[in-house]
């Protein structure tokens, strides 16, 4: 009695290669950008440098440039260390996510639900004379100073024009 053999025999594929995250055209994705622009803000805002933000985790400044940008993915006890580190929850990193932002997640890449790829450059915050006003501006111990700053702030804005 021979046992049949199957004429073909299945081959283990090649392993495909991950984006790892990133976008088609090899960008960052946004939601880690995004990420990473509210570490540097919180980092700014709190007046830590990256060399010692990075040593208050035990990473290089060159990790923290990278987090920052984007550039490598955080992990989920990565943002535990960074959210305890930098005195804020964890929701804080995806708080203000813009809706295209959240919306290009890798989930909704390759479900084909992503509305066309971008860079997220941050917003606002991403000037660093921005997050040193805010910072500056936050240490101004009299209310009263404040307050006077903000309006006069306010008056030199332009305004924008009334939506039709």
């Amino acid at each position: 009695m021979s046992a049949s053999v199957p004429s073909r025999v299945p081959v283990a594929s090649k392993r495909r290669r991950t984006s790892r995250g990133r976008l088609d055209d090899g960008a960052p994705n946004p939601v880690d950008v995004h990420i990473g622009s509210r570490i540097r803000l919180r980092r700014v805002l709190l007046g830590i440098s990256q060399e010692a933000l990075g040593h208050k985790l035990g990473l290089t400044f060159q990790q923290v440039q990278k987090y920052e940008r984007g550039a490598n993915r955080c992990s989920g006890s990565r943002l535990w260390d960074l959210a305890r580190v930098l005195d804020v929850p964890v929701s804080f990193f995806f708080d203000d996510m813009p809706a295209a932002v959240a919306a290009a997640s890798p989930a909704a890449v390759v479900a084909g639900t992503a509305p066309p790829s971008h860079t997220f450059d941050g917003g606002e915050f991403a000037d660093r004379r921005t997050l040193e006003l805010v910072r500056n501006f936050k240490s101004i111990a009299d209310e009263n100073t404040r307050d006077g700053i903000y309006s006069l702030i306010k008056s030199l804005a332009p305004t924008p024009a009334p939506a039709e």
